[in-house]
């Protein structure tokens, strides 16, 4: 004859909530930051536009003048 056995309730780890991550990666706010200064600074240097006229590219000041912006 075999006696009766009583069943414990352990208490183990929780459950994790099911769903998406809080957490953000370093690049998911620095990108639209980065994309809106770089469109902020093509709007505001628009009311300064010329002829082309053997300067440097666009594309060069755009890059010379992030660079003053940041260093």
């Amino acid at each position: 004859m075999s006696a009766p056995m009583t069943s414990r309730n352990i208490p183990g780890p929780r459950p994790r909530a099911r769903g998406a991550s809080t957490r953000l990666h370093w690049w998911a706010p620095a990108l639209p930051a980065l994309a809106f200064g770089l469109l902020l600074m093509l709007l505001a240097g628009s009311g300064q536009a010329h002829a082309a006229t053997g300067e440097a590219s666009a594309i060069l000041q755009v890059t010379e003048r992030i660079l003053r912006v940041v260093g």
